[in-house]
């Protein structure tokens, strides 16, 4: 019986190249996005070019019932999911007190609430079954604090506290939590967040490159995966927790800030 991931932000670039690397290994598919049309370009790619079955569903992650929306669907279908990929995500930059509140509400439910329900849901049967792997995208940015963008630095930093706090609870039962920490990666993540022209997104990495990381460290049980760091980002990351905070705040708004 093929094992099935669950990917969520499917159709985006670094959702397609975990869409690309389950579909390489045999794995059946269930894709989550809000694009219909999108999903369905992704299905027959996918369908057509790899020896897996491929089931869609279209939800819109700022409502409140998305995660019970895919759960519920996958349970009508009797589809088992042996894999968990929380990767949609919501980014935007922006001075907090400029932001709306419509928007930074959305970005706690897509980067937050959603990936909270969705391990709340499926990580019970996992441990019931002794088997089971969740990959959670999060980000370097978790680390620090995140001047113009506040919302969405203090939502990673949720993510990845929770991941490792649940990766705990579960290291022996058989299931894994994995936390993929990236940096600015190439994908419509920055057009999206109005990011394209800050420097901290001048030269971002492949999504295949950080795809292909998340992939692995999911594979092998790893708590947490760095991956797409620039030359200059990598020496911080063991220093960034005890550097002066207003110096690294200082740096991280100099990145953000757009860059013409």
């Amino acid at each position: 019986m093929k094992k099935t991931a669950l990917i969520t932000g499917a159709t985006g670039g670094l959702g397609r190249e975990f869409v690309k690397k389950f579909a390489t290994a045999g794995k059946d598919l269930v894709l989550v996005g809000r694009n219909p049309q999108k999903l369905a370009n992704l299905k027959a790619m996918v369908e057509n070019r790899y020896a897996v079955r491929v089931e869609t569903i279209v939800v819109d992650f700022s409502t409140e019932t998305a995660a019970e929306q895919i759960f519920d669907h996958v349970t009508a279908k009797g589809i088992q999911i042996d894999y968990l990929v929380n990767n949609a995500g919501l980014g935007g930059q922006g001075v907090f007190v400029e932001r709306t509140m419509a928007q930074d509400v959305s970005m706690m439910r897509v980067n937050m609430l959603v990936p909270t329900k969705l391990m709340k849901l499926f990580i019970p049967e996992f441990v019931k079954r002794g088997a089971g792997k969740v990959l959670n995208v999060s980000s370097s940015a978790a680390l620090i604090p995140g001047p113009l963008q506040a919302e969405y630095y203090a939502t990673k930093a949720y993510v990845t506290s929770l991941s490792n706090a649940i990766a705990y609870e579960v290291k022996d039962t058989g299931v894994t939590v994995t936390t993929l920490m990236p940096g600015a990666i190439e994908t419509g993540f920055a057009k999206a967040g109005g990011l394209t022209q800050t420097k901290m997104f001048a030269h971002g990495a492949l999504p295949a490159d950080v795809a292909q990381a998340g992939y692995q460290g999911m594979l092998a049980g790893k708590l947490n995966v760095f991956a797409g760091l620039s030359a200059m980002q990598r020496p911080f990351v063991g220093l960034m927790p005890i550097l002066p905070k207003k110096a690294i705040m200082g740096f991280v708004a100099n990145q953000q800030s757009n860059s013409n």
